[in-house]
C-alpha cells in the first residue's frame, strides 16, 4: 500500500522488530500491551551540507519513520537510556502522545498522523466501501485529537487531513486508495515539518542578528524543549539558537530546567551537549537574576498555540520569563510553525490549558522518581500558561519574522495546498499594548480567514 518517500529514506538508522533481538515488551502503558521497546546507542539523522559545503544538521532523531512501521524515542528516559518504541497504531500513538513519550505540538502531531498511516499500512483486511475507509480514519484522528488538547499543531493536521480524506472518498474506486492518500499526506507531513523548523532557525538567526547589529556574538536564554525532540527535526526556538551558532554569533545558549517534568535539563540541555554548543543550564528561579546581571540578550521560546490576536500558549514558566524579560529590557521571541496559529480564537482566553498529574510535582523527574513532597499535599500542575501578546517582541516563522509591523495573514483554502500570504506596511503608530482588529476585505473567496496583529515591545 505504501510508496517509498523521502522520509523513510532519510531514517536508515530505524530500529525495527525484525532487526531488534531481545527486545522486552514495554508495560508502562494501558493495557491491551502492543508495545515493543528497543535500545538503541546512537539516535542521529543524517547530516546535510549547504551551498558552500559545510555540514550543518547533526541533530538527534526522535521519530523514525518508513511505511509501515514507526518508532518513538522515548523522552521520559533520556539523557540515561536511549529506547525507541515501537507504534503499532493508533491507539499506540495515543498512548505515547498522552504519556509524553513523545512532546512537543509539532512532534505530537507528526506522531499520531503516521501512528495512523503504519495502522492503516499494516491492515490485513477491511470489508467495507470507500466511505466506510474516510469514516474509519477520521473516528481515529478525531480520536488522536484528544490526547492532548492544548496544542494547536495537531488539531490542525487533524483538519488538513480529514480533507484530503473527504476528497479521496469521492474519487477513490476501492477503500486501498482513500487509505493509501492518507499515508502519503501524512508523509508529506513529516517532510514538510523538517523543512520548516530549517526555514524557521534561518529566519530566526537573521533576524536575531539584525536586531543585534550593535553585537558581535550574543546569548540567548530558552525554555522548555524546542529541538529535534520536540519536532520531526531540527526544532523552532532551539533551531533558531542552532543557526546562530552554526554562523558564529552564539556566545551561549541558556536553559531553564522546565520543572515539573524537566524537559529543559533532560532534553534540551542534552541536544545541546550533543551538539557542542556552548550551554548553561539553570535553575528555572534563577531566569531573573540571570537577566538582571546583563547575561542574556534575548529570550526565544516556541509555541503549542498562538490566538488571533497573537497571545501565546506555551509550557508552564513562559508567562514568568516574558515578565521579567520586559522588566530587564530584554526581547521576548516566540519561534513556530504557521500551523501554531490558531485564527479561531481571538484572544488566549479561549485556550484550553491541560492540567497534568499531581504526581509530577510529587515525586522527582516528573513523577517517575520517589515522592519528594508530603503526602496529602494538594497540587496544581497546568502544563501551559498564555503569554499576552503584548510582552511577545516578534513571532519568528517558516515564512517570515513579524515584529513591530501591521501583519495581514490571509489563508486561502482554494487548493488542497494552502497558500500562505504576508502582506506589510510600515508600522503607522506607537501602541503600548497589542490590539486585534478585523479589516473590511472584499472577496469573493470562500474560507478566507484574515489575522491582523500588532506586536509591541513596549
Amino acid at each position: 500500500m505504501c510508496h517509498s518517500r523521502g522520509a523513510a529514506a532519510r531514517n536508515e538508522n530505524t530500529v525495527t522488530a525484525e532487526s531488534s533481538k531481545g527486545g522486552a515488551p514495554f508495560h508502562s502503558f494501558h493495557k491491551p500491551q502492543k508495545y515493543l521497546a528497543f535500545s538503541k546507542t546512537q539516535s542521529m539523522a543524517p547530516d546535510y551540507k549547504s551551498s558552500d559545503g559545510l555540514v550543518v544538521d547533526n541533530t538527534l532523531q526522535s521519530i523514525c519513520y518508513k511505511c509501515g512501521s514507526l518508532q518513538l524515542l522515548d523522552q521520559r528516559k533520556l539523557p540515561l537510556e536511549t529506547v525507541y518504541l515501537d507504534i503499532q497504531d493508533a491507539t499506540d500513538g495515543w498512548n505515547a502522545i498522552r504519556d509524553m513519550v513523545v512532546r512537543g505540538a509539532p512532534a505530537i502531531a507528526i506522531a499520531a498522523a503516521l501512528s495512523l498511516a503504519v495502522e492503516v499500512a499494516n491492515l490485513k483486511d477491511f470489508n467495507g466501501t470507500c466511505e466506510d475507509a474516510a469514516s474509519f480514519l477520521e473516528m481515529k484522528l478525531e480520536y488522536l485529537v484528544s490526547s492532548r488538547p492544548t496544542a494547536v499543531n495537531l488539531s490542525d493536521a487533524a483538519t488538513k487531513l480529514r480533507k484530503i480524506i473527504s476528497k479521496a472518498a469521492t474519487t477513490a474506486t476501492v477503500p486501498g486508495n482513500v487509505f493509501q492518500a492518507y499515508i502519503e499526506a501524512a508523509e508529506v507531513m513529516l517532510e514538510d515539518d523538517v523543512a520548516s523548523n530549517k526555514a524557521i532557525g534561518s529566519y530566526g538567526a537573521s533576524f536575531l542578528q539584525h536586531q543585534q547589529k550593535n553585537s558581535k556574538r550574543f546569548s540567548v536564554l530558552t525554555h522548555c524543549n524546542t529541538g529535534s525532540l520536540a519536532t520531526a527535526g531540527y526544532g523552532t526556538a532551539l533551531g533558531v539558537i542552532r543557526a546562530l551558532h552554526a554562523e558564529g554569533v552564539l556566545e551561549r545558549a541558556y536553559c531553564t530546567e522546565t520543572r515539573p517534568f524537566n524537559q529543559g535539563s533532560r532534553l534540551t540541555a542534552f541536544e545541546l551537549v550533543h551538539e557542542k554548543i556552548p550551554a548553561t543550564l539553570i535553575a528555572d528561579s534563577a531566569a531573573a537574576a540571570l537577566m538582571k546581571e546583563g547575561r542574556v540578550s534575548a529570550v526565544i521560546v516556541g509555541a503549542d498555540r498562538v490566538a488571533a490576536n497573537g497571545d501565546t500558549a506555551n509550557k508552564i514558566g513562559t508567562y514568568s520569563l516574558a515578565i521579567c524579560a520586559m522588566y530587564h529590557h530584554i526581547p521576548f521571541y516566540v519561534a513556530a510553525p504557521l500551523t501554531s496559529i490558531d485564527l479561531s480564537l481571538s484572544s488566549g482566553q479561549e485556550i484550553i490549558i491541560e492540567e497534568r498529574s499531581a504526581k509530577e510535582l510529587l515525586h522527582t523527574r516528573g513523577g517517575l522518581g520517589e515522592q519528594v513532597a508530603a503526602s496529602g499535599i494538594s497540587v496544581w500542575n497546568p502544563a501551559f500558561d498564555v503569554t499576552p501578546a503584548n510582552l511577545i517582541a516578534g513571532i519568528i516563522t517558516e515564512k517570515v519574522s513579524l515584529s513591530l509591523f501591521w501583519c495581514v495573514c490571509i489563508e486561502i483554502h482554494i487548493t488542497p495546498v494552502h497558500m500562505n500570504l504576508f502582506v506589510f506596511v510600515p508600522y503607522p503608530t506607537s501602541f503600548s499594548r497589542c490590539e486585534s482588529h478585523q479589516p473590511k476585505v472584499k472577496t469573493e473567496e470562500k474560507d478566507l480567514s484574515i489575522l491582523l496583529v500588532v506586536l509591541s515591545n513596549k
